[in-house]
């Protein structure tokens, strides 16, 4: 049997590209030749967007797409282009609005049909291989669009372009009026209220997605206003995710969704945005609440990114792991048998397990019905009570059978890591581990996200040309896109609280002030794509204009771009963060108030910190001296949701109006001490750590 010749995605780096690159499809990357090769042919594309830990993306890989006859369909009648959603997110986000727009959803994999000037005429997710339930198969359809194209032209180039000029046009800036003020907040506030699911925490619905957005701003107005409601939505909701199938209770970390409402049951792949955001909601949680269930939970995410995710030598961490090992698994690596239980550990240490994690005969997976996805059913006090034994020895044998069910389920063949570095969630991450760091007092983990911050500086960013966005197989691709400057800013900013180092700082108002070149818009705001940084693309990506704001799947842009330039404002005086920052909320306002808190999560913690402004510590001293590194730590680790850290030694090059008059003061000439400033209003100095604490935690700031 002589094997079957690569197609030219084998000279890709993407993972989702390469596993394609030996199908009988003639696959395109997406570019010029490409679209050039449409127009000679006078042939549609079909578009294919997915990503390689997407389930339903590899069943149509091979119920379809290396199905040699439907290929042939496929090669006779189309110009064949595969897209990696993460390497190309600014791709996926415009086909998904078009597609949306025909068929009224989206997701993965993406199916479009488009034009050979890349505009989008039909669309939808997953077709089957043949007709059933009533949907047409992928045959059919493949054979309609092409026949449709050959005898419709007309009327399908004048559809098209309808459609990409409604999309090009865009929502109007500033056509929907909406303030950013406490009323705004206040009302959105009630509406979370009324979609909570107050059982199981999350918002009401048959599946559920975390939010973390959504949690930061919630963590953030219980922090100032004490609201018993707003903690009930932070806890209730933090705590059932964390004992759900959810969470990985074996391995650690977060698994993309549940497909219940209970958190039972999820889509098994791993994705490192959705762990970075929770990462910082449990930490968070814990600095507020002392939980220590959400401690644990934070440091199962950072064991699990440790293991798995890390490029331990180089720094960095990866992209995603996939959710099962072959097609005709559902999560098998993840699930158990009560069998496998059994044989995993001890007799006594399987009674236990069974109980605290609800293993039976039937499990939760309709694939295999034998299979349990472990939550934790019982405590370990009821566990002690129904079996007549110490709760203590009870905690010891959960301990010890998850140590051994690990060292089984660690021989299992383990779902497939997708090793390319993304700046923009590297960035993420990075933050979001400085953030467990500086909470926990662990130096390992800042070592390791400053290392991988320093990676990312050196191989992905400069100065004159901006960061890149993915690196893989040694290779830099894809530049000028907004979520890589936004996110990395974060990083950065973090990374000089954590650190002090004030070449952070100046790297972070570098990379602000070229985002600020490149990207602003001047409706107010950021677009995606910077379109003089952009390379080989051409088309018509750039003719839609997108300002991404919404939190899906992740932190919108903008709403990041706000809080870097709050915190870069504080700490550089330049004016002109302020102004843009200002604007860029203005300008949502709007769209804030549509969305609501939960796809708007981001941009309205981002409101909440304008409106009542945060927590601006002043240290005096100089940088090396053991009082001023107590109390940079003492700020360090306190949640104070958009606080800044400025140590002001002599050499500082910004200092800001109010230092003068703190120098002045006695205890400043006494020796290094901490003003923390809210709005115009400080507080008096302290050279004691614990009361800086005390004065972040909101107990305290006035004059």
């Amino acid at each position: 049997m002589t094997e079957r010749p690569s197609n030219r995605l084998a000279k890709e780096t993407s993972t989702y590209l390469k596993g394609a690159s030996h199908q009988p499809v003639d696959w395109y990357p997406w570019g010029e030749e490409a679209f050039r090769r449409a127009k000679e042919l006078d042939r549609p594309i079909l578009l294919d967007v997915g990503a390689t830990w997407c389930h339903w993306c590899h069943v149509i890989d091979r119920e379809s797409y290396e199905d040699p006859e439907l290929a042939k369909v496929i090669n006779e009648h189309f110009v064949a282009i595969k897209v990696d959603r993460d390497e190309r997110p600014d791709i996926d986000a415009r086909y998904q609005q078009a597609v949306g727009a025909i068929a009224g959803q989206g997701g993965w994999p993406l199916t479009g049909f488009l034009t050979s000037d890349g505009k989008a005429f039909y669309g939808g997710t997953y077709f089957p291989p043949k007709d059933t339930h009533g949907r047409p198969g992928f045959r059919r359809v493949l054979l309609a669009m092409a026949e449709y194209y050959r005898t419709n032209r007309a009327d399908t180039l004048r559809e098209a372009d309808a459609l990409h000029q409604a999309l090009a046009e865009g929502r109007k800036p500033l056509v929907e009026e909406g303030v950013a003020n406490e009323t705004m907040l206040k009302e959105s506030a009630d509406s979370l209220r009324g979609q909570f699911d107050p059982v199981n925490g999350g918002i009401s619905g048959q599946q559920k997605f975390p939010h973390p957005g959504t949690m930061e701003w919630v963590m953030a107005r219980y922090r100032r206003t004490r609201e018993e409601g707003l903690r009930t939505i932070v806890t209730r909701t933090l705590t059932s995710m964390s004992r759900g199938g959810v969470y990985d209770q074996v391995g650690g970390g977060f698994h993309r969704y549940s497909t219940d409402p209970r958190w039972i049951v999820p889509h098994f792949e791993k994705m490192l945005y959705d762990n970075a955001g929770l990462l910082a909601n449990y930490v968070h949680a814990w600095q507020l609440t002392k939980d220590p269930a959400y401690r644990d939970t934070a440091e199962g995410i950072l064991a699990w990114a440790e293991e798995v995710l890390s490029d331990r030598a180089r720094g960095g961490y990866y992209a995603s792991q996939d959710a099962d090992v072959g097609l005709d698994d559902d999560g098998d690596y993840f699930t158990w048998t009560l069998e496998e239980l059994k044989a995993a550990v001890n007799p006594e240490e399987a009674r236990v397990l069974a109980l605290f994690y609800e293993v039976g005969e039937r499990g939760e997976m309709h694939h295999n019905p034998r299979k349990n996805v472990l939550f934790i059913d019982q405590e370990p006090e009821a566990i002690a009570k129904a079996l007549g034994i110490p709760v203590d020895r009870v905690r010891d044998l959960i301990a010890s059978g998850r140590k051994k069910l690990k060292s089984v389920r660690d021989r299992r063949p383990m779902p497939a890591v997708d090793r390319t570095i993304f700046a923009s969630w590297n960035g993420m991450m990075i933050s979001a581990v400085l953030e467990a760091a500086m909470a926990f007092g662990r130096d390992d983990l800042r070592e390791f996200a400053l290392k991988s911050l320093d990676r990312i500086l050196k191989e992905m960013w400069s100065k004159e040309r901006g960061m890149w966005h993915a690196f893989a197989d040694g290779k830099r691709k894809v530049r000028g896109l907004l979520e890589d400057h936004v996110y990395m800013v974060d990083a950065l900013l973090a990374a000089f609280t954590a650190t002090g180092d004030s070449g952070y700082l100046r790297t972070a108002d570098e990379a602000m002030t070229f985002t600020l070149k490149h990207f602003w818009d001047r409706a107010g705001g950021f677009v995606d794509l910077a379109s003089d940084l952009h390379e080989g693309d051409g088309l018509t990506l750039r003719e839609i204009r997108r300002r991404p704001f919404e939190d899906s799947p992740y932190a919108g842009a903008n709403p990041v771009a706000a809080l870097d330039l709050q915190r870069l404002h504080a700490l550089t005086g330049n004016d002109e963060y302020r102004l843009r920052h200002d604007e860029l909320l203005i300008s949502f306002a709007g769209e804030a108030s549509r969305y609501g808190p939960v796809f708007a999560g981001t941009y309205h913690l981002a409101a909440e910190l304008w409106i009542h402004p945060p927590a601006e510590v002043v240290i005096l001293g100089p940088r090396t001296a053991p009082e001023v590194r107590s109390l940079q730590l003492a700020a360090a680790e306190s949640f104070a949701p958009g606080k800044t850290v400025l140590i002001v030694d002599t050499e500082d090059a910004y200092l800001p109006a109010l230092i003068e008059p703190m120098r002045k003061t006695k205890e400043a000439k006494a020796g290094p001490v901490a003003f923390v400033c809210q709005g115009n209003v400080c507080s008096p100095p302290t050279s004691a750590p614990e009361r800086l604490r005390e004065l972040l935690a909101g107990k305290g700031v006035s004059p």
